[in-house]
């Protein structure tokens, strides 16, 4: 059973619902993003077509794309590629997860590096929506600290998933030893932190990955990196704590 944290307070007692842009030629992904968005609280808009949303993300704001990485008139890659360009684009800025059926680690370092926070890979449930959405609105989702699941569909098989998990203790206790230095060196961290959500991809590390992924925003807001430092410590010890559980 995956471990959690405790859930933890928003700062809003009516948050605005969190506005979600969906580009999936399948529809059966489409009914399934956007009904279990919906009952998550936020609002989707769904999208069959690469270049009608790509058009809407240019004259609307979202909270989060979620992308296809192949569906016709353009893939996720070249949707966010177009609107990163765009300095006018209403979306320009927002937060990206692409969607595929089948990731090869090479893939996954491209759209990392293309810009995109998560990869999700379909088909998926409604624990992987709730971790997207606690992205744009954290602390309004509890997550697992270890997903047993997750980590197993990214390395096939426990021997492989045991193994990664001690070198992902390895390297936490390691980046906790760091974290004072590396806050000072803002490209350093990124880079640090791009690294480690990798890491927690394969070891199914979901609440450190959001974590990382959030700080990896705030590090060029002064104003907002210490209380995002502050949780991703706090989880990172979590996690810690996790690993040394199993």
């Amino acid at each position: 059973m995956p471990s959690s944290l405790e859930p933890s307070q928003s700062s809003s007692a009516n948050p605005l619902p969190a506005r979600i842009l969906v580009a999936d030629d399948d529809p059966s992904s489409c009914l399934f993003f956007g009904d279990g968005l919906r009952s998550l609280g936020a609002t989707a808009e769904i999208f069959s077509d690469g270049l009608a949303a790509l058009q809407r993300a240019r004259t609307e704001t979202f909270d989060l794309l979620l992308l296809d990485c192949r569906m016709p008139g353009a893939g996720a890659l070249q949707i966010l590629s177009e609107l990163r360009n765009d300095a006018q684009a209403c979306s320009a800025e927002s937060l990206a997860v692409a969607t595929t059926a089948w990731l090869e680690c090479s893939d996954r370092r491209l759209l990392l590096d293309a810009g995109f926070s998560e990869i999700l890979i379909k088909p998926c449930g409604l624990a992987n929506l709730q971790r997207l959405l606690a992205l744009v609105q954290p602390g309004r989702h509890d997550l697992p600290v270890l997903d047993d699941r997750a980590a197993l569909v990214a390395t096939g098989e426990v021997t492989t998933m045991r193994a990664l998990r001690r070198l992902l203790r390895e390297e936490l206790t390691l980046l906790e030893g760091e974290l004072d230095q590396l806050s000072r060196d803002s490209t350093s961290f990124n880079e640090r932190l791009h690294r480690l959500r990798s890491s927690c991809g394969f070891c199914g590390a979901v609440a450190l990955s959001t974590q990382a992924a959030l700080l990896q925003r705030h590090l060029s807001q002064p104003n907002a990196t210490a209380p995002s430092l502050a949780r991703f410590h706090k989880v990172l010890q979590a996690t810690l704590h996790a690993l040394d559980a199993v």
